[in-house]
């Protein structure tokens, strides 16, 4: 029996949603779980799971939000980053996209799952190894005003959305006369402290400030 044009239409949708979901599988591997759901079946919507985290398999059913956008095109086709949890019990946070046909309808939906507790683990291990102990004991390896002079860089290229390594030869030569006009060019060792932090040589530097 020849498929009708919609039913094609539904089967490239779900392709490329599969392969769009194996290619993020792959690359947020192992925190983040992606699914497929084909909101055509909702008794058996999930079509394709990766990075498994939630012990669903293929065939399972819908989740109450797939179930309500089969009953309502004008949900939300996005909805990011919202809290969600694992059957046993971890924190996650979820994404899904609706993917909707052409009549307006939709027939699949795309959600990625991150399990919140290992990067809660890795953020443990950062706060307790830039931890300063030692009390009593003071001491800085950064020239005075090293800061400031970084954070005025950082804020003259945020404001042509950009970062500091990136700045054009003549942005680089206009910072330098607001940095001069501010007096930080007097600043001990201001010069390699530009340098550094624009990724450029001193030579350089000097040459832009003149």
């Amino acid at each position: 029996m020849k498929k009708s044009a919609l039913a094609r239409e539904h089967e490239s949708l779900l392709d490329q949603v599969k392969q769009i979901a194996d290619g993020l599988g792959q690359t947020f591997a192992p925190f983040c779980e992606v699914v497929v759901h084909d909101l055509r079946d909702p008794g058996h919507a999930i079509l394709a799971i990766h990075n498994n985290l939630s012990g669903r398999a293929v065939g399972d059913p819908a989740t109450e939000l797939g179930l309500a956008r089969i009953a309502d095109e004008d949900y939300p086709q996005l909805l990011t980053n919202y809290p969600n949890q694992f059957g046993d019990g971890r924190r996650a946070k979820s994404t899904s996209v609706g993917i909707k046909d052409s009549s307006g309808r939709y027939v699949a939906a795309l959600c990625l799952n991150v399990d919140l507790n290992l990067f809660r683990g890795i953020q443990n291990v950062l706060e307790q190894f830039c931890t300063a102990s030692g009390a009593g004991v003071k001491e800085s390896l950064d020239p005075a005003n090293a800061e400031a002079i970084r954070e005025r860089i950082d804020q003259y290229a945020m404001s042509l959305s950009t970062t500091p390594q990136a700045l054009k030869t003549e942005h680089r030569r206009a910072l330098m006369q607001e940095l001069k006009q501010a007096g930080f060019l007097e600043v001990r060792k201001s010069m390699e402290i530009i340098a550094a932090h624009l990724g450029v040589s001193r030579a350089t530097v000097y040459n832009d400030a003149k």
